[in-house]
């Protein structure tokens, strides 16, 4: 008999991804969200309309899962409203079901002094409200073990994937039919990517072995880790193109000023720092416990979300 996975969020780019990994890995998947599923839906996956803060309601329509994967993200301005209620939620409905809590963590913990390698125990120095959010979130996990087993899967800037939403679609590619390329930083500072479906494997691998897992985790997914100027390559030559595309930056001075009046862009500059200091991800720990991990190759993986977002790629 197959085993039973509650996504929470599964609407979402990323729970999207996770529902069609665990249905394709031959997982049960209860896939929670306030609209039907878009598209077509994998067999064995079936769409809960109840909403994450029923937790009895929820509980009692996912018994048996053995794990949850919490993929909720709330609206990007609306972080400080949402973010740790919705996590909380998550930790309601994970506890009463004694099933592990998978959590899809990022870099902001670390914040502006952050060192070039992040590994599970780097210590936590935010720098900004959106960083100290994501350290309370996972102080809470962890303060609940041994009652709540939970994992943070860490990861860099998502690509790939349904749906639009992440850096690589909505400014760096956007334009690169047209010969453009729009990096946000200097080009010679390394910088953490996920492509989605690898990430989406990382944690149906964890997943499998729920069983033997306690307490409460940190493992970081490597993913790519590319310098500005290795993406305006790898973009030019996954889209075909015949000569290297312009490059534009992004008018940092001009969406500070604007932030007092757009809410987007006052926490697009609170992040700004991601583009200048160099990170990448040690992803060891997740490999001994997980094993060797599916690695798509970058040119693949550009190919793939070039195309998804109906832009030109080399044949």
């Amino acid at each position: 008999m197959s085993e039973t996975v509650l996504i929470l969020g599964a609407n979402g780019r990323l729970g999207r991804t996770l529902v069609e990994a665990f249905a394709a890995a031959g997982w049960r998947v209860l896939a929670q969200a306030r609209r039907p599923l878009a598209g077509a839906v994998p067999h064995g996956v079936r769409s809960l309309a109840t909403g994450v803060a029923d937790t009895a309601q929820l509980v009692t329509a996912a018994r048996g899962a053995s794990v949850v994967v919490n993929a909720l993200n709330p609206v990007y301005t609306e972080w400080e409203r949402h973010a740790e209620t919705l996590a909380r939620n998550a930790m309601d409905v994970a506890q009463a079901l004694d099933a592990l809590l998978l959590f899809p963590g990022n870099v902001y913990n670390f914040g502006e002094s952050m060192p070039a390698l992040l590994r599970p125990d780097t210590v936590a120095r935010p720098s900004t409200r959106k960083g100290e959010i994501r350290c309370a979130i996972e102080a809470a996990m962890r303060a609940r073990a041994p009652a709540l087993r939970s994992v943070v899967i860490r990861a860099g800037d998502f690509f790939g994937g349904p749906g639009r939403g992440a850096w690589m679609d909505l400014a760096i590619a956007k334009s690169l039919d047209q010969g453009k390329v729009v990096y946000p930083g200097p080009r010679d500072r390394a910088h953490a990517w996920a492509y989605l479906p690898d990430l989406a494997q990382a944690f149906v691998a964890v997943a499998a072995r729920h069983a033997g897992l306690r307490g409460h985790a940190v493992l970081h997914f490597a993913g790519d880790t590319l310098t500005g100027d290795e993406l305006v390559s790898a973009l030019a030559e996954a889209s075909g193109m015949r000569q290297a595309p312009r490059v534009g930056g992004m008018p940092w001075w001009l969406i500070r000023a604007g932030g007092a009046v757009v809410p987007m862009w006052r926490e697009l500059a609170e992040m700004a720092y991601l583009w200048k200091v160099p990170h990448a991800l040690d992803g060891s720990a997740l490999e001994a416990l997980a094993g060797a991990l599916p690695r798509t190759p970058l040119r693949q993986t550009l190919r793939a979300s070039l195309g998804e977002l109906g832009l030109r790629v080399a044949a």
